[in-house]
């Protein structure tokens, strides 16, 4: 098939080209790609159409693509019976790969069997056909009922006369029926015929005339079934003993006995080509390479049959090599946490990534693994802890790593979630979870209490100014203390101070956690001082009305979370809204950033950068105005082609197009048409020339300003009308035809028309 052409390039007489010679290419993209390009050429004599030229070379390109065998072959008296042309029906057992053809033996109408001279297999199912020739030399086609011994055929019916040693031809379901057209017949000198005949493709016309389709086997043997190609190839790179290996596995569509798979591994060299690396052959879905460098590479697995068929490729490419950094980094925003999820430029399933992590940026990227914070490998990341603070930036540096090795890091700076309502809700699942909410949220009851609070009242009586009870529990290596104080006291100058305190500390892996509440009221030298103070890593108010457990404010760390703030005078340095990044902040320095801002007072402002602004009312510029781009109504364009003849395929222009400019505006205008070319043609003949002539009309408000006509020359107009403002609208008319003698069709050419409407004004120019 390389041998075989795939483009052609046919000659044909056109028409509407002054009769001359034109070229039609056709070409089968298909058989180019896989063979190269192979082109011939043809005349198709007394072709007018190009239409048919098309065909004839689509025709010529299949016949040689489709109709690709001949065959030989001598027949006795028989051969009287055709003459060149005849499609003929040829059953050859050798390449069939069974017994598709032969001669009858006996025929027995009576009990329609028809005794051959080889044995034959009728297929499971669909419907058998035997071809037989009756009396007339015509072949009949008759079903096949069943076979007994090979040999013993009955058969629907017996046609008329069916001699016996005549021939006979099985059609099966699952065979296609080899055709030839005869292309010789030679009588030799022993009585016999030659025949030279080439194979003759039916649907050839429904391809080249309807663009059909043609699926199934075509090849008319049994041996002839292509294996299919493979699918699921994977490539999966391991490293073994200092070495790199790579498992391929693969899937059949389905099941073909005797298939056995062809693997070819090159790799990319470095001007661009291919260099073979490994050839294998193996019946199995899966071969391991084993001793591979680094480099790019390409796996080609195909099937081949027990005949040498091979089916069509399938290849996968694989990277030995250290991967390539993520090419971005999604962080998304949670409650004290951020999600890191990095992104490859192309998907690579063998690659996973390693996080690093830090409250500060690194300058030197080189610092990471000494500086920052390992946090693991995996394809996504959840940073989470308290110390994450809404408002802060937190860094991220990341890496790609595989079996080979590790890409460069790549930073990522984000924030965790800055919704307050999201925290309050998140806070009060937190605190909901606690024994301490639990507690206070269990409604006391008042009579077992009852004995209690009378014994304590009774113990203060005897106390004079101290109270102090401590509760302590021990379990393993933990402790834990409760310590309850009430205290009245007298300093040294004298004064009197009271405080109540509750206590609670404990400890865990040597680590001591406190927490505690205390009230008290001091007479200091300022003055009498009254104070309470809590201590705890979190404190929250909780409204517990209608069941409420929702906090109305939280503090944690260093931030305080709130739901609803109402301030009479707010004093801070900086503020920052929500988002990420802000919609709005206030900095120290009075740099005000607002994403969308509706100011209804007064603004002003010495200097600044205002982008995508509409002004809605009057603005009145008193300085001097510098655009780089104005639109609007000081310059206005339109254009448009103008309209065309369609009698012939030439089109030549003939029509009107109409501009109306408005008197709409209290400055002058003025009117600028730029270059319009038009012109026509000569035609040279035998004794004299004829001209395409093509005429260029245009009227101002209905007086003809403008009008010449080209012959085998380009004119061009161009023109500036002046528009002062309250004069009335404008019209301009622009009419353009052609003609030719004899009423031929003419040629002739008109570039499209472009009417620009501006501002008179000389300021910023001169000319001298």
């Amino acid at each position: 098939l390389k041998d075989r052409h795939n483009a052609v390039e046919v000659n044909w007489i056109d028409p509407n080209n002054g009769w001359e010679t034109a070229t039609e290419l056709v070409e089968d993209t298909q058989a180019i790609a896989r063979y190269g390009r192979n082109v011939t050429k043809m005349d198709a004599f007394g072709c007018t159409s190009r239409g048919q030229a098309h065909r004839a070379g689509l025709w010529l390109i299949k016949t040689e693509l489709l109709e690709t065998q001949t065959v030989d072959f001598s027949v006795g008296a028989e051969g009287l019976r055709h003459v060149p042309g005849d499609v003929i029906e040829i059953c050859d057992d050798d390449y069939a790969g069974i017994s598709t053809g032969g001669r009858v033996l006996a025929v027995n109408s009576q009990t329609r069997t028809l005794t051959l001279d080889r044995e034959i297999t009728l297929p499971s199912s669909g419907t058998t056909l035997i071809s037989l020739v009756d009396g007339s030399g015509n072949p009949v086609s008759v079903e096949v009922q069943s076979v007994t011994d090979g040999v013993k055929v009955k058969v629907s019916r017996v046609p008329d006369s069916v001699a016996e040693y005549s021939v006979w031809g099985l059609k099966l379901p699952t065979l296609r029926q080899r055709l030839f057209r005869c292309v010789s017949i030679r009588e030799n000198d022993d009585g016999t015929y030659a025949i030279t005949a080439v194979q003759h493709v039916p649907e050839k016309e429904a391809i080249v005339d309807n663009g059909a389709h043609f699926d199934g086997d075509q090849s008319g043997t049994v041996n002839g079934v292509t294996p299919p190609a493979v699918q699921h190839l994977t490539a999966e790179v391991t490293a073994d003993s200092g070495e790199y290996q790579v498992l391929a596995r693969w899937d059949t569509p389905k099941v073909v006995k005797g298939v056995s798979f062809l693997l070819r591994l090159t790799v990319a060299a470095d001007d661009g080509s291919e260099r073979l690396v490994s050839t294998a052959r193996t019946t199995e879905t899966t071969y391991r390479f084993r001793q591979l460098a680094l480099g790019r590479y390409t796996l080609t697995v195909r099937a081949v049959n027990a005949w040498g068929q091979q089916g069509d490729p399938a290849s996968v490419s694989f990277r030995i090599a250290a991967p390539a950094a993520p090419s971005r980094i999604e962080l998304t925003p949670g409650y004290f946490q951020i999600t890191a999820t990095p992104h490859l430029a192309v998907y690579d399933p063998t690659v996973q990534f390693e996080f690093w992590f830090s409250e500060t940026r690194i300058t030197d990227i080189r610092q990471v693994e000494t500086t920052a914070r390992y946090l693991g490998t995996a394809l996504y990341w959840i940073a989470t802890s308290i110390n994450i603070k809404p408002g802060h930036d937190y860094y991220f540096y990341i890496r790609s790593v595989n079996t080979v090795g590790k890409s460069a890091f790549v930073e990522a700076v984000g924030q965790p979630s800055d919704d307050a309502s999201g925290y309050l809700d998140f806070f009060k699942g937190e605190i909901g979870k606690s024994h301490l909410a639990q507690e206070l949220w269990t409604q006391i009851d008042n009579g077992q209490l009852a004995p209690d609070l009378a014994e304590i009242r009774t113990s203060i009586t005897d106390v004079s100014n101290e109270i102090t009870q401590t509760v302590n529990k021990k379990l393993e290596d933990q402790s834990a203390v409760i310590q309850q104080i009430q205290k009245v006291q007298v300093d040294t100058n004298n004064n009197l101070n009271s405080m109540w305190a509750v206590k609670l500390q404990q400890m865990q892996d040597g680590r001591l956690y406190i927490a505690g509440i205390g009230a008290g009221i001091e007479n200091t030298p300022d003055g009498m001082q009254s104070q309470v103070l809590l201590a705890a890593d979190r404190i929250a108010m909780v409204n517990p009305a209608n069941g409420n457990t929702k906090p109305m404010f939280v503090g944690q760390g260093d931030q305080i979370f709130m739901n609803e703030v109402f301030l009479k005078y707010l004093t801070a340095p900086t503020i920052t809204s929500g988002g990420n990044p802000p919609a709005f902040s206030l900095t120290p320095d009075g740099r005000l950033t607002a994403k969308n801002a509706d100011i209804s007072g007064n603004v002003n402002a010495n200097s600044g950068t205002l982008n995508n602004v509409t002004i809605n009312e009057n603005c009145r510029v008193l300085g001097k105005l510098s655009a780089n781009q104005i639109e609007g109504d000081l310059v206005k364009t339109v254009g448009k082609a103008f309209p065309r003849d369609s009698r012939a395929p030439e089109r030549w222009p003939s029509g009107t197009i109409t501009v109306r400019i408005y008197d709409d505006q209290p400055f002058d205008r003025q009117i600028v048409i730029p270059a319009v070319a038009f012109s026509g043609a000569k035609h040279e003949r035998e004794h004299t020339d004829i001209y395409s002539s093509c005429r260029l009309i245009v009227r101002k408000n209905g007086a003809e300003i403008y009008n010449r006509t080209a012959l085998d020359n380009t004119l061009i107009y161009s023109g500036v009308i002046d528009m002062p403002a309250g004069h009335g609208h404008m019209t301009l008319e622009f009419s353009v035809s052609a003609w030719l003698v004899n009423d031929w069709y003419p040629t002739a050419s008109i570039s499209d028309l472009l009417v620009v409407v501006m501002k008179k004004a000389t300021a910023g120019i001169s000319i001298s």
